[in-house]
């Protein structure tokens, strides 16, 4: 390329790929014969652009090429990868960078100090370093000095702000004004302040000796001011050049005017950027940039070469109209067809995000069937970029995902997670299993052994959560014989549990010492193992120096925050002809289809956001630009992506919380279209994304029936069972024939059935014992691990009802029990009967009442008429066979003794099946054992000797339990049956 004679700035049109037209014109312009392009250093402006780059380099190298030197501006070793050209040795005045994890930990405790009783703790005080630190490279980046935010301009509006602005902006100024003090004593500074540092080193040495070799600054929109001078210097360069993405050199002069003055002042105290300012508009920040360089619009040049396949050249007219400011639009009205013509590009609209993805999943999948095409899907929603990576998984494609995962979601840092989450719920059931049964524990052969211990441990930890801590965890190991799996584990979570607040460099001791010890080298062995050892060895560094101080409930939250700004990519990337990129990511990306999606108000573009610490007034006044600026930065991205030669535009017309509204940017594409808009519409997608998944209709499920052989059924008899077989005779044939028992969760709230076995269990000490009953209640509760919340709720209104338990008896002394939990077994037409009696007492007459105890309601005189609540006649009938030997003769009273509160408000009160005063349901006196007599041998008759089915939900309205409601497929055939009464 022959020496510029004035600055070099040139534009690659938004109807064309960057990268590979920037590519396309580097090579003949700066290619030499033996070194090739390798004398070129090319600056840009990510990491990722750079690997773009190179593989544009890839796709046109031919016969092979040694590729340029390329440097990206936002790395924080700038002048180590732009090497002799900006010979560091030379800017040895300029002072190292602070570590950013060090500044953050730093800035919690300047924070904590600052504030007093007011700061926030834990991982909320973290995130407010965080949301400092952000704030103070905000102000770095636009070159703003600390002293600036104390400038009159500034001050004269304070007065105007409400209270919580004032006392931020204050706090914020102290904050900031002694972490530069610190930095001035280390001889550091902020990394945003060095990379302007750099940028104003590099401008000054190549002004003053330009470089032998050619730069080029390619791709680079900030228009941070530092940054603007060094690239106006690049374009200054005899072989420099500057390369813009997609300015709008078509654009009318008026136009360009309406945008706004972008930074330019006439005067040096006027405000930086003016109220009519069109910051949401595409060219805006490019207009910034342009006047920040002194480089005027008329002096940039098209980069193009003739050759490269791009969309039609009369796109970018199109899209530049699209984009028009609000006076300008108005020419759409007289705007002729070739003018607004978006050939190539499609709007997609779907039900909701599942189908939007099933649709986007379909688009790549057709591109790919074609050789040689490539496809992008580029959108900032990450949940809906998941969805299609999961669809596309279907036909075993795998994405190019330039954003990763979150260390986080992965499975190393995922059991780092799980470990402190345990450490902070002090070995909750949940959190305790979950990181034992980590994928990386025990991943090796042993894992077999290690999770049958785990399974069998696990299913006796189910249900009311334990108390807090490893101790109470050793009886149910006993009781699932893997007491020496656990003593195996025991000693690896001491540490973890050992304390409740702990320097972060010694959580982070501890957890890591715990995952190695479970996990082994398969820890840090994968891409996310050695990303969690990176970001272990800096956080533990980094806050052994701090001092930063974490309670265990908080080192959870702290730790993901931390997570979630660090992704992991696989070594290797998915398919070579499709890729997911982010906004930024897709700016210099080109495909032949591009897909953008999740194009919804609040997703693309992304609802602005107010800087937390910093009045947005004081923000316009210091010259920073305001939330809205984004905005114009997504329409930018928008334009960039409508450039492509095939364009999907697409979006769900509902998300999570409801219906969505389009992108203002999508509104603007169908307005631009108006009558054409029909033609432009993609139907195809949407409408096999409904049909992939269809099937037939499966057949009906017909109520279940089962009709087990005489042998099955021969089973013996509770008489809580009696009740369910009567009431639900499937139900009976799923616990007592299939022997099917449901599992409690962990960490269950506290059952009836735990409830009831608690109450029982003290009432049978206290008969038998005459101890007092609280002694009593705290042994039980003691011995069943009861977590201190579970005692603590209970306690009370359990010792209600049992004094009420024990005031009746004593206030009776003519009835005394007799029998008290007492088993008795009975044969009854050749089927054993099994019975357990709460208490049997024998009254003054020397007849007997049974009594059982309840904690919740007991039936209604309506079920016992019916024959679904069998329990006391059916313990009458034992009593009076002999079933229990201590004690036999005639049942006269049936009561059932309720712990629930009764109607006075206080705890306890009795209830009979019997009729008797005014009672209206009921059986009478005289009838009730024959009735309960009738009824047992009715159901021996009928299901347990003879061959009837046990059919679900025989009497619907019977009272019972939805345990095997999933079982019998309730849902699949109860409406459908009709008449069911469910």
């Amino acid at each position: 390329m022959a020496d510029a004679g004035g600055p070099q700035v040139y534009s690659i049109a938004a109807h064309r790929g960057f990268a590979d037209a920037l590519v396309a014109g580097l090579i003949p312009r700066y290619a030499e014969p033996d070194l090739g392009l390798a004398r070129l250093t090319l600056l840009l402006p990510s990491t990722r652009a750079a690997r773009t780059v190179q593989d544009a380099f890839v796709r046109a190298s031919g016969e092979g090429l040694l590729m340029p030197r390329m440097a990206v501006v936002g790395d924080l070793d700038l002048d180590e990868t732009l090497g002799v050209l900006l010979d560091p040795l030379g800017g040895a005045e300029i002072p190292p960078a602070v570590e950013l994890t060090r500044r953050w930990l730093r800035l919690a405790e300047i924070l904590r100090e600052e504030m007093g009783e007011a700061a926030p703790r834990g991982a909320a005080l973290l995130r407010l370093a965080r949301e400092t630190a952000r704030t103070m490279d905000r102000l770095l980046v636009e070159d703003i000095a600390p002293e600036e935010l104390l400038q009159d301009r500034v001050l004269d509006l304070v007065g105007d702000l409400a209270d919580h602005w004032r006392n931020s902006l204050r706090r914020f100024a102290r904050v900031q004004q002694r972490w530069l003090a610190e930095l001035e004593t280390e001889g550091a500074i902020d990394a945003s302040a060095r990379r302007n540092r750099l940028f104003e080193f590099a401008a000054r040495r190549w002004r003053a000796s330009p470089p032998d070799t050619p730069v080029v600054a390619a791709g680079v929109t900030s228009a941070a001011p530092a940054l603007a001078n060094l690239l106006r210097v690049v374009s200054e360069l005899p072989r420099g050049a500057v390369i813009l993405p997609d300015l709008d050199l078509a654009m009318a002069d008026e136009v360009w005017d309406e945008l706004g003055a972008a930074g330019a002042r006439d005067n040096p105290g006027d405000p930086p950027f003016a109220p009519g300012d069109a910051v949401t508009h595409p060219q805006f920040h490019l207009k910034l940039l342009l006047n920040r360089m002194g480089i005027n619009r008329a002096e940039v040049q098209p980069w193009h070469r003739r050759g490269l396949a791009a969309a039609p050249p009369e796109r970018s007219h199109a899209i530049s109209a699209l984009f028009l400011p609000p006076k300008a639009s108005r020419s759409w009205v007289d705007l002729p067809a070739e003018k607004r013509r978006l050939a190539g590009v499609k709007v997609m609209e779907t039900a909701n995000p599942e189908a939007e993805a099933q649709a986007i999943a379909l688009l790549i999948r057709e591109a790919v069937a074609i050789p040689e095409k490539r496809v992008a899907l580029v959108t900032p929603d990450r949940g809906l970029a998941r969805r299609v990576i999961q669809h596309l998984a279907r036909w075993n494609l795998v994405a190019d995902d330039s954003a990763g995962r979150p260390l986080s979601d992965t499975t190393a840092g995922r059991l780092l997670l799980q470990l402190a989450e345990m450490a902070g719920e002090r070995a909750a059931p949940v959190q305790l299993v979950a990181a034992l049964a980590n994928p990386l524990v025990r991943s090796d052969d042993g894992r077999g052994g290690w999770l049958d211990a785990l399974r069998r441990f696990e299913r006796e930890l189910r249900g009311p959560r334990p108390a807090p801590g490893l101790l109470p965890l050793r009886p149910y190991a006993a009781k699932a014989r893997v007491l020496a799996w656990w003593e195996g584990v025991e000693p690896v979570l001491v540490p973890l549990l050992a304390d409740d607040a702990l320097l972060l460099a010694d959580w982070l001791d501890r957890l890591a010492m715990a995952g190695e010890a479970l996990a082994g080298n398969a820890l840090w062995a994968r891409e996310d193992g050695r990303a969690l050892a990176l970001f272990v060895e800096d956080l533990r560094l980094h806050a052994r120096d701090a001092g930063s101080r974490v309670d265990a409930g908080d080192l959870r939250a702290v730790l993901r925050d931390a997570m979630e700004a660090i992704s992991v990519r696989p070594p290797y990337g998915g398919h070579s002809r499709v890729a997911i990129y982010g906004l930024i990511e897709s700016r210099m990306a080109r495909a032949d289809l591009v897909i953008a999606a999740g194009l919804n108000e609040g997703t693309w573009p992304a609802r602005p956001a107010t800087d937390p610490l910093l009045a947005p007034a004081v923000l316009r006044a210091l010259g920073v630009p305001g939330a809205d600026f984004r905005i114009g930065l997504s329409a930018h991205d928008l334009a960039a992506v409508l450039g492509a030669p095939e364009v999907v535009l697409s979006r769900a017309r509902r998300d999570e919380s409801g219906p969505a509204i389009a992108s203002r940017f999508l509104l603007r594409v169908q307005a631009l279209l108006g009558e054409l808009g029909e033609t432009h519409r993609e139907t195809q997608a949407p409408r096999l994304g409904t049909i992939i998944d269809h099937a037939e209709p499966a057949t009906p499920y017909p109520r279940p029936m089962p009709a087990p052989d005489a042998t099955q059924r021969r089973v013996a008899l509770s008489v809580t069972s009696l009740d369910r077989l009567r009431a639900d005779p499937f139900q009976f044939y799923a616990s007592s024939i299939l022997r099917l028992k449901e599992l409690d969760g962990l960490d269950a709230e506290p059952s009836p059935a735990w409830q009831g076995t608690l109450a029982h269990a003290i009432l049978e000490e206290w008969h038998k014992s005459a101890r007092p009953l609280p002694e009593i209640a705290s042994e039980q509760l003691a011995e069943m691990n009861a977590h201190p919340l579970t005692r603590a709720l209970w306690r009370p209104r359990l010792m209600k009802a049992l004094e009420w338990v024990a005031a009746s008896i004593a206030a009776d002394p003519l009835r005394t029990p007799v029998l008290v939990e007492a088993q008795g077994e009975l044969d009854w037409r050749g089927i054993t009967i099994r019975g357990r009696i709460d208490r049997l007492d024998r009254l003054e007459d020397g007849s007997f009442a049974v009594v059982d105890y309840k904690t919740g309601r007991p039936p209604s005189g309506a079920q016992v008429e019916r024959g679904f609540a069998l329990q006391l006649g059916t313990l009458g009938l034992m009593v009076e066979e002999g079933a229990f030997p201590e004690a036999r003769g005639a049942a006269t009273r049936f009561e059932y003794w309720s712990l629930a509160r009764n109607k006075d408000g206080g705890f306890g009160f009795v209830e009979t099946p019997v009729l008797e005063g005014r009672k209206q349901k009921g059986v009478p006196a005289g009838e009730f054992l024959p009735r309960a007599r009738q009824y047992l041998d009715a159901a021996l008759n009928q299901w347990i000797l003879g061959e009837a089915p046990f059919t679900a939900r025989l009497n619907p309205d019977a009272p019972g339990y939805a345990t095997y409601d999933q079982l019998m497929r309730l849902d699949e055939w109860v409406r459908r049956e009709g008449g069911d009464g469910v």
